[in-house]
């Protein structure tokens, strides 16, 4: 089993809502898959499991994206939990660095809590034995001076680079904003 609890995914759910309390409607689904109990860390808990992203802002000023090789999108580096996953911010910290090859030593968290939670429909994967079911996506805000793309995880992604924050936004929507207003300048 993942390290990752329900109660460990309830805490961060519920720390969002106290901060965002506007999204409480748009997460009541989520919520009461929760509180009715299953294995949300495993990526075979259907019909929602959780999955972690990373929003790396550098400089202040750019964010790093990846395309997403199956959903042909720009998006944020993230994907779903794993075995050795001790917490959500780890788990996006792991996927930042297996998909874009960042150094995770260059990648400092701008704060414990997430910056958006997004509950979505992912459709059917017959190939990987996955009806259509709902990710439930941890996102979180780190902020790094110098870090860079090294080798990307050409089977889950087909491009890593830095975006400028406009066109960051444009591109993925209102959680860049979040990221940014969270992070400090460092560097």
């Amino acid at each position: 089993a993942v390290a990752i609890v329900n109660s460990d995914i309830s805490r961060a759910l519920s720390a969002y809502l106290e901060r965002y309390p506007d999204e409480a409607a748009l997460l009541s689904e989520p919520g009461r898959l929760l509180s009715e109990g299953g294995d949300f860390a495993s990526r075979r808990n259907f019909p929602m499991h959780v999955t972690a992203g990373a929003l790396l802002v550098r400089g202040g000023a750019e964010i790093l994206l990846v395309e997403h090789l199956a959903y042909g999108i720009m998006l944020q580096p993230g994907g779903h939990l794993e075995l050795a996953d001790a917490t959500l911010i780890g788990a996006a910290v792991r996927e930042l660095a297996e998909e874009t090859g960042v150094d995770p030593g260059k990648v400092f968290p701008a704060l414990q809590a997430p910056v958006y939670i997004e509950y979505g429909r992912v459709p059917a994967r017959p190939e990987k034995d996955e009806p259509d079911h709902y990710h439930l996506d941890f996102g979180y805000s780190f902020v790094t001076a110098d870090a860079d793309v090294g080798g990307i995880q050409e089977s889950e992604v087909r491009g890593a680079g830095w975006y400028p924050l406009a066109v960051a936004e444009r591109l993925v929507g209102r959680r860049i904003a979040r990221a940014v207003s969270a992070s400090p300048r460092i560097g």
